[in-house]
């Protein structure tokens, strides 16, 4: 009895974030509760959760046509220069300011130490670092 409240509860609770659209850690912590639960009732859910953020919380590649057009726009005339190193998966420096891509409002971009970066403009979390 008490798996299957344990597992319907995960069950309400992946729902929830997918009816929500909320990010990969959460999507991916939710299923890794699930499955953790019915492998080993309430310790393998709470190892399974953790274990399901991080692996929700990869960044996907950007398209292509999004790689294209932020190679495409003219170099700024300042440049900006960050001292951290610029790591994908990680959000950049609040102060930094980013430029919208037009077609896809799911990104962004910007140049940093010369080297064009494509974000999330909502977190400013690096999605890909063009060389």
């Amino acid at each position: 009895m008490y798996k299957v409240l344990l597992v319907s509860s995960a069950l309400a609770l992946s729902s929830l974030a997918t009816n929500a659209l909320a990010d990969g850690a959460v999507t991916g912590a939710a299923g890794g509760a699930i499955t953790g639960a019915i492998v080993g009732g309430p310790v393998g859910a709470a190892i399974g959760g953790v274990a399901g953020g991080v692996a929700g919380a990869v960044v996907d590649p950007p398209p292509r046509e999004v790689v294209t057009y932020v190679q495409q726009q003219p170099a700024p005339t300042a440049s900006v220069v960050v001292q951290e190193p610029i790591v994908v998966g990680k959000p950049l420096p609040a102060d930094v300011v980013v430029t919208p891509v037009p077609d896809n409002p799911k990104y962004a971009y910007t140049v940093i130490n010369n080297q064009r970066v494509i974000v999330e403009p909502r977190s400013h979390r690096v999605v890909q670092v063009i060389e």
